[in-house]
């Protein structure tokens, strides 16, 4: 028999006979919805919670708080009564301040009219595949990944096809010959996240420019994450290589960026997008369906981070690599272990010899000895039996102490 339509039902209804909601309605799920997998950073952390005595990397942010001038801002926006819509696109002055800090960062000219602001990086990247993805459309991504990237393409129905970095000498690289195969004229959008996250691998300038000149062969659009472009560890370096270093406005290249990492606004839910000419009218759409606008005084905020960026960002990227060199020799100097230097970032990802169920591991550790890490296989199969630990610390003691638990449940 032909099951009824919801409208028709209604929850009342199913309620009425004493059926539970969830269950009932569970056949009228998409599948790729009831399929996407739960965090598996989460779950760690939840074997965590109610513990004082953990010290937990695990979550992608840093523990420094949010800087005082953008907390004053957002501040003075609710007091002068700023709690009302604004333009779908982002405020004007806010705009124009992210065209500026861009077009001085990578040497070349971002107009406002590029630019559109999102409630978060993540929504900016959903934005961005319902701008360009359609149900079955190829999508290739270098993984691994932060698992929304993949998944957000996937819920829109596109097929995913993944194309891993590889490990050699500890560190994962990019095999560009075979990202290029897996790119032809069927592939709709190719999604690259550099510096990433979880590896720390970050694209050379030589492969941004192969990898552009071969999607305007094929007519593929490339979604660049570069929320982590100010976090980069070379010398006399602003910024990771950008898309924007090298791509014309008319080029089908979107980049995402996010005020979370080196703005340090993680719970404030603010990001970006850098479009092509002539896209904006359709993302305003898209941003009027999905959150109207982001809240005024939180873009205040953000313009006073950018405002401010200058003078905080620099000092935040010293000391994230006085973490970073503070845990990876530590890391490397214990036995059975592989990790490489991150170039961006800020993350170390490392192997330990004969821990293959890497989310196995990290409950372990956190159970036994009260580290809190990121299991691999939340990033996706490719990094099953490695581990992801965020340096983000304002005290880099926090590291030492982390390494010497380790090194305690390893028996060393």
């Amino acid at each position: 028999m032909q099951r009824p339509m919801l409208p028709q039902l209604g929850a009342a209804f199913l309620f009425s006979r004493g059926l539970k909601f969830g269950a009932s309605i569970g056949w009228m799920m998409r599948p790729v919805i009831a399929g996407l997998p739960a965090s598996k950073i989460r779950e760690v952390a939840n074997a965590g919670l109610g513990r004082s005595d953990v010290l937990a990397f695990w979550f992608g942010e840093s523990d420094e708080a949010t800087p005082s001038a953008v907390n004053e801002a957002a501040i003075t926006s609710l007091r002068a009564g700023e709690t009302f819509y604004s333009h779908n696109l982002g405020l004007p002055d806010l705009r124009e301040a992210l065209a500026a800090h861009l077009s001085d960062l990578h040497g070349t000219v971002v107009t406002p009219e590029r630019i559109a602001v999102a409630s978060s990086g993540v929504s900016a990247l959903m934005i961005a595949s319902q701008l360009l993805v359609s149900p079955g459309d190829e999508v290739v991504a270098v993984v691994p990944v932060w698992p929304n990237i993949t998944a957000q393409p996937a819920i829109l129905g596109a097929q995913v096809r993944r194309v891993s970095l590889r490990v050699q000498g500890g560190a994962w690289t990019l095999d560009l010959p075979a990202l290029l195969h897996a790119i032809t004229p069927q592939t709709r959008v190719v999604l690259i996240n550099a510096p990433n996250n979880p590896t720390g691998w970050t694209l050379t300038r030589d492969e941004q420019q192969a990898l552009l000149a071969h999607c305007r062969r094929t007519g593929t659009w490339i979604v660049a994450d570069e929320v982590y472009e100010r976090i980069y560890f070379e010398p006399g370096q602003r910024s990771a290589p950008s898309f924007l270093d090298i791509a014309a406005a008319d080029d089908r290249l979107i980049v995402a960026h996010s005020f979370s990492k080196s703005f340090l606004m993680t719970g404030w839910r603010l990001g970006w997008l850098v479009l092509p000419t002539g896209l904006s009218s359709d993302v305003a759409k898209l941003i009027e369906f999905n959150t109207s606008c982001a809240p005024v005084f939180i873009q205040r905020a953000g313009l006073a981070a950018v405002r401010e960026a200058d003078a905080f960002v620099p000092g935040l990227v010293q000391r994230l690599k006085l973490c970073r060199d503070t845990l990876v020799p530590r890391l490397a100097a214990l036995p059975n272990v592989s990790v490489a230097t991150p170039r961006g970032g800020m993350y170390a990802f490392f192997r330990v010899e004969g821990q293959d169920d890497s989310l196995a591991f990290a409950k372990r550790l956190v159970e036994e000895v009260g580290l809190g890490l990121a299991p691999g296989v939340a990033f996706g199969e490719e990094a099953e039996g490695w581990l992801r630990w965020c340096f983000a610390s304002r005290d880099p003691a926090r590291l030492v102490d982390g390494v010497g638990r380790l090194s305690r449940a390893l028996g060393l």
